[in-house]
C-alpha cells in the first residue's frame, strides 16, 4: 500500500458528503459553487501560523477518484442508486483551487484555499482539504514557534514513534521541515522528502556493552565523524561526561570532533557542568545536544538562561502539537449561482458567535508592507476590487465594524494564485524535495517581515486582518436583511 493510498481514495470523506451528494444530484443541484476554507483562531495563542499541506493536498486532489472496489462497498450500504453509484465511477475533481503558497505565514478568516466547483466535487473534498491542510499547518506552526524560540538553532525533529500512526509521522515530519526543522529521525521522510536524517545513540546502546566507556568507544570507531555520546544513561556528571571525554580525545587525535547529548535531568544545570568538563578538558570545540520533551517554552527559557546548547531533539510535542490537539481550519460556502443566472451570489452563514458568523462572497486576501518591507495587515477584499500603492484606505474590522483603520501600503502583494485550473495543475509539479525547499525557504523568508511582536511565544500582539469597506457593507446587508 503506497503512502498516499488514503488522500488519493475518494472514500477518504466523511459519510454525510456522499449522501448529501447523492441528495444533490437526485434533486439536479449540480451548480457552481465557491467554498472557502480558513481558520478561526491561531493555535498555541500565538500571533501567526504557517501554511503547509498545499501540495500535497494537489498531489491527493487530482488522483483523488473510487475505485471498483469502493463503488461495491457504497453498493452495501444499501442507501445509494445504481444511478448515482454510476456518476462516481467517472468522478474527477474538475474546479478550480486558488491558494497561499506553503509556507505562507497565514492568519484567522483568510481564505487559505478556494475552490470554484460544482456543487458535488466541492462538497464530497471537503474532509480531504481540511484533514491534509489542518494537520499539516499544525505541525509547521509548532516547529516554527520552537524554532524561534531556539533562536532559530539546529532543531532535529525525533517523533517518529510518538506520532499519531505512520501517516500522521510522515505528514509531520514534512511539515517540520517546512516550519524550521533541520532534520529528522524518520528515514523514510529523509528519502521520500530528501530531509536531511539524524540520529544518535540509545540509552540501549549503552546498557549493552559491559561498560559504559566501552560503549562509547565502540561507536566512535564504527562512525568517527558521527559521533554524539548520550552521556545520562547512568550518571550525567560522575561518569557520562567523563567517558566522553575519554573516547572523545581519542577522536580529536585523529581530526575528527564529538558531541554530547543529554535526554534527562536538568538540562540547564547539567549543559552548564557539562560544557565547563569539555573546556577544562579542552574541547571547546565539542558541543551539547539535549533531547527530552521539550517545549518552546522549555527552549525559549533555556535560552534566556544562557545554557550552551547546539541543537535540540524535539519530538513528542513537535508531531503531536503538543497542548493544541487541532487546527480549527473549516470550509463554509461563500457564492453560489442556481439555474436562474450563471451569475454567483454570495452566501454567509450566520451564527450567535460573532466569531462564526462567516464573510459572503468570493474574496482575495492582500498583503500590505510598510515602506521598510514589513508586513502590517492583511486586508480581504471582493473579487472585483483592487487596492493600490501609496493610496489611503479605510479598512474594518471583521466582526466589529465600529474598529477600523487607515494605511497607505508602500507595496501589496496578493496572497492567493491559481493552482488548479478544470483539475490540472497551472504549473508543473515539482518533486517533493524541490517542494519542501521552496516552502521552508518562504517560511523563513515572511517570517522575516513580521515584527518581533507578532513573534512572541507569551502574549504575541494581534496582527490585523481586516476587510474593506466594500465587503464589510455586504456582510452587513446579510445581517440587516437576517434582522428584519
Amino acid at each position: 500500500m503506497n503512502q498516499n493510498y488514503f488522500s488519493s481514495n475518494a472514500l477518504f470523506t466523511d459519510f454525510y458528503e456522499l449522501t448529501m451528494a447523492q441528495g444533490y444530484w437526485k434533486q439536479n443541484m449540480n451548480h457552481q459553487v465557491v467554498f472557502d476554507m480558513f481558520f478561526r483562531r491561531q493555535p498555541f495563542n500565538g500571533g501567526f501560523s504557517v501554511f503547509a499541506g498545499i501540495e500535497t493536498l494537489l498531489d491527493s486532489i487530482t488522483s483523488f477518484r473510487f475505485s471498483e472496489e469502493d463503488i461495491d462497498y457504497l453498493r452495501s450500504q444499501k442507501i445509494f442508486e445504481e444511478g448515482f453509484l454510476e456518476y462516481l465511477k467517472t468522478f474527477k475533481f474538475t474546479g478550480d483551487l486558488w491558494a497561499f503558497d506553503e509556507g505562507s505565514i497565514i492568519f484567522p478568516q483568510e481564505p487559505l484555499v478556494r475552490i470554484h466547483a460544482d456543487l458535488i466535487e466541492a462538497q464530497i473534498v471537503e474532509g480531504l482539504i481540511l484533514n491534509i491542510i489542518n494537520f499539516q499547518s499544525l505541525i509547521a506552526t509548532k516547529t516554527a514557534r520552537v524554532w524561534l524560540a531556539s533562536k532559530k538553532g539546529a532543531i532535529m525533529e525525533f517523533g517518529l514513534r510518538r506520532a499519531q500512526g505512520p501517516d500522521g509521522a510522515m505528514s509531520a515530519t514534512r511539515a517540520a521541515y517546512i516550519g524550521g526543522a533541520a532534520g529528522t529521525s524518520n528515514t523514510l521522510a529523509g528519502k521520500i522528502y530528501g530531509i536531511p536524517v539524524m540520529g544518535t545513540m540509545a540509552h540501549s546502546w549503552v546498557m549493552s556493552f559491559p561498560s559504559e566507556l566501552e560503549a562509547f568507544e565502540a561507536y566512535a570507531k564504527i562512525y568517527p565523524d558521527k559521533t554524539v555520546f548520550l552521556i545520562d544513561t547512568y550518571d550525567t556528571l560522575k561518569s557520562g561526561i567523563k567517558n566522553a571525554i575519554k573516547a572523545g580525545a581519542k577522536l580529536v587525535e585523529q581530526g575528527y570532533n564529538f558531541g554530547v547529548r543529554l535526554d534527562s535531568g536538568d538540562i540547564s544545570y547539567l549543559t552548564q557542568e557539562v560544557r565547563k568538563e569539555l573546556d577544562k578538558a579542552g574541547f571547546p570545540q565539542a558541543y551539547i545536544s539535549v533531547s527530552n520533551e521539550l517545549t518552546e517554552e522549555i527552549i525559549e527559557t533555556l535560552v534566556q538562561e544562557n545554557a550552551p546548547i547546539k541543537s535540540w531533539g524535539v519530538g513528542t510535542h513537535m508531531v503531536t502539537g503538543g497542548n493544541e490537539s487541532s487546527f480549527t481550519g473549516v470550509y463554509k460556502l461563500a457564492a453560489r449561482n442556481d439555474s436562474s443566472s450563471v451569475e454567483m451570489i454570495p452566501a454567509m452563514k450566520f451564527s450567535d458567535n460573532p466569531a462564526k458568523t462567516t464573510n459572503p462572497g468570493i474574496k482575495n486576501v492582500w498583503r500590505l508592507y510598510d515602506e521598510k518591507g514589513m508586513a502590517r495587515a492583511d486586508i480581504l477584499s471582493l473579487e472585483d476590487e483592487t487596492i493600490s500603492c501609496n493610496h489611503e484606505y479605510r479598512y474594518y474590522h471583521p466582526m466589529i465594524d465600529y474598529r477600523q483603520f487607515t494605511f497607505s501600503a508602500s507595496q501589496i502583494r496578493p496572497m492567493l494564485s491559481l493552482k488548479l485550473k478544470n483539475g490540472e495543475r497551472t504549473s508543473p509539479r515539482l518533486t517533493d524535495k524541490q517542494q519542501l525547499i521552496k516552502a521552508r525557504e518562504t517560511m523563513m523568508r515572511e517570517i522575516e517581515t513580521f515584527d518581533a511582536s507578532y513573534k512572541r511565544i507569551l502574549n504575541p500582539h494581534i496582527y490585523k486582518v481586516s476587510v474593506t469597506e466594500k465587503l464589510k457593507n455586504l456582510k452587513l446587508s446579510f445581517i440587516n436583511a437576517n434582522i428584519h
